[in-house]
């Protein structure tokens, strides 16, 4: 065998399980047709959520679904030609998401949420990478005082609940705090625990030259060539074909290239979404800033601002449409103070997704040393290093730091 294991996706999930198998002394090659960093993990908000204890749950609501259904909002824009192909995805999305499901998957996606912020900072300690996190957390930021009493109230609760620390401001302590919004907020929640990354790409790119350091083989290849042979797993790169007795699937939202014909039905989605660069017009923000009510992210990311939006619900090939984007910027601008566009174009990326809200992590049910890590949906900078830690284990035959059973591929396999 050229390697003991072949990690297909680099990623910042790809990338933080090939490192994490390396520290446990096995050979490791990680694949991928682009550069480590340059999809999904490229163009996210850069936030390292150890307060995200629920995860996004689909509206249940009657207001939020009949505004959703106008298709006129700023945090989700839909596609009607991608509706059957998403119809019945979105149907157990919408029963997994009722209180009692929800605070099941809440409860177990906590351990990994929990030792996430561990994780990354001791890759970014190792990686020399501590120029580009910040510590100062993020603000969840509300227009009308209703809604931000109510979050206000859930958010104390869940504070409690899990030991996390969150400040709540008026709109007067919140333009003291932070002098680079406008008017328009009546207050926010300053969550203190969580990281944020200004250069997210950057990121990934620097757990794989660590990786490279240590001795990894970094190369460039066709994930969809994977092949089983007696007992390896052949890939063919630009080097040549290599070969391991394991594999990892961690391609993110393209994931179903590989398992798919290998006869797998995974109900994996990409929820899509865009970012766009702005100079600034005021003070640099201190922290990411989440619109709460409308649904985007401003973000300062060295030097500049970074507006992400919400969910686009579209097939994955489908041709970039903006439209959310211009919806976004409009909210946004006066707000922030939005400058000139800096990027040629809006950048598009995709956000794997599955309808329960847990990742696919562990053992192909019917192949020999074939290992899945994907699905992360909304938290895989997040999750990155912690999934790496809890594959490496179960790889390696070691004692898991969490139960791995929630996350099983076997729950879509029947």
């Amino acid at each position: 065998m050229d390697f003991d294991v072949i990690v297909l996706g680099a990623g910042i999930i790809g990338v933080s399980c090939a490192v994490q198998l390396q520290d446990r002394c096995l050979r490791v090659a990680l694949v991928d047709r682009r550069a480590p960093g340059e999809e999904t993990s490229f163009g996210n908000a850069g936030l390292i959520e150890s307060s995200s204890v629920v995860p996004y749950g689909f509206p249940r609501d009657l207001g939020t679904l009949l505004r959703y259904a106008k298709n006129r909002s700023t945090d989700l824009y839909w596609d009607y030609r991608a509706l059957p192909h998403f119809a019945s995805w979105l149907a157990r999305f919408w029963w997994e998401s009722s209180a009692e499901r929800l605070m099941a998957a809440a409860r177990d996606m906590l351990p990994l949420i929990r030792q996430s912020m561990a994780e990354h900072d001791r890759l970014i300690q190792r990686a020399h990478l501590g120029h580009l996190a910040r510590d100062s957390g993020w603000m969840d930021a509300f227009r009308t005082p209703r809604e931000f009493s109510r979050q206000a109230q859930f958010a104390h609760s869940l504070a409690r609940t899990h030991g996390l620390r969150v400040a709540v401001l008026d709109a007067a302590a919140l333009s003291a705090r932070e002098p680079g919004i406008a008017d328009g907020f009546c207050g926010a929640l300053h969550w203190q625990d969580p990281k944020s990354i200004v250069n997210p790409g950057e990121l990934t790119k620097g757990y794989a030259r660590l990786f490279e350091a240590n001795g990894g083989a970094l190369l460039t290849g066709n994930a969809t060539t994977l092949d089983a042979h007696a007992d390896a797993w052949i890939v063919q790169t630009t080097s040549g074909r290599i070969s391991a007795r394991q594999a990892v699937v961690a391609l993110g939202p393209w994931s179903d290239t590989v398992y798919g014909p290998l006869g797998y039905r995974i109900p994996l989605r990409a929820k899509r979404g865009y970012h766009m660069h702005y100079s600034p017009t005021r003070p640099m923000l201190q922290m990411p800033y989440v619109d709460a009510e409308q649904g985007y992210v401003v973000a300062p990311m060295e030097g500049r601002l970074r507006l992400t939006t919400g969910v686009e619900i579209a097939r994955r090939e489908a041709w970039p449409t903006g439209i959310q984007l211009e919806r976004a910027e409009r909210a946004a601008r006066p707000t922030f103070g939005l400058g000139h566009r800096m990027d040629a174009s809006p950048w598009l990326g995709l956000r794997p997704c599955t309808p329960d809200m847990r990742p696919v992590i562990g053992p192909a049910p019917r192949h020999r040393g074939l290992w899945f890590a994907f699905g992360h949906n909304h938290h895989g900078l997040t999750l990155g290093p912690v999934t790496g830690r809890l594959l490496a284990e179960m790889m390696t035959g070691m004692p898991t730091f969490s139960d791995a059973t929630p996350f099983r591929p076997e729950r879509f396999c029947h």
